[in-house]
């Protein structure tokens, strides 16, 4: 069973609706029953990282989420604020992450600016694997993105970033570390990108 967790925010009725195009059957839930019963969870999200977690906190269900993602070991996929979650903290706010992952979030910060690269980062962009994956099997060529954000991932451990991304800079738009994967991006967004990657993330044994 796919489960989207559902915490108050987030294009939850986006994935529902691209997992149901592709075939996939997904439930959007809070309950703990239902993440115990998961066989794929997905984490959106979108907002501040601080508000993020008080409101997963909320739902009572990060005790399951970890039994299921630390022990049982079930892939999960973290998207946008979900990504950055699945993180030790941010400088966006002072609550700590869930910790599973090796990183941090940082703001954009342009110094100098010749561009006058805007904060958020917002519209499409290429991304570039920095490994195989299974996420990326098969994908469109150029492979591109749709993205929303202020804040970005900085993983302490080379090794996690999948895939980067360059605004002003190169950043990481997806980590990887055994079951647990986050995009910053929207693949609910990226019409055809995005479909590839959810189904492969999906199909996955």
């Amino acid at each position: 069973m796919i489960v989207t967790v559902d915490y108050g925010t987030g294009n939850f009725g986006s994935i529902k609706n691209m997992l149901r195009k592709l075939g996939h059957a997904s439930v959007i839930s809070s309950e703990t029953t239902d993440i115990m019963a998961a066989t794929r969870l997905i984490l959106p999200g979108i907002g501040a990282f601080d508000t993020g977690m008080k409101q997963l906190k909320a739902t009572g269900v990060i005790d399951a989420l970890n039994a299921k993602v630390l022990q049982e070991k079930v892939p999960v996929l973290g998207i946008c604020l979900g990504m950055q979650l699945m993180t030790c903290g941010s400088a966006e706010g002072q609550v700590p992450g869930l910790g599973w992952i090796d990183a941090t979030c940082q703001r954009f910060h342009f110094d100098p600016n010749p561009e006058k690269l805007k904060v958020p980062h917002m519209g499409w962009n290429y991304v570039y694997p920095q490994r195989k994956h299974f996420l990326m099997q098969e994908m469109h060529p150029e492979p591109r993105f749709y993205f929303v954000h202020a804040y970005h991932v900085k993983c302490n451990r080379k090794n996690d970033i999948l895939l980067q991304t360059h605004y002003g800079y190169d950043f990481t738009a997806s980590f990887q570390k055994e079951n647990m994967m986050g995009v910053q991006f929207h693949p609910e967004k990226s019409h055809k990108f995005g479909m590839r990657l959810l189904d492969n993330f999906v199909k996955q044994s």
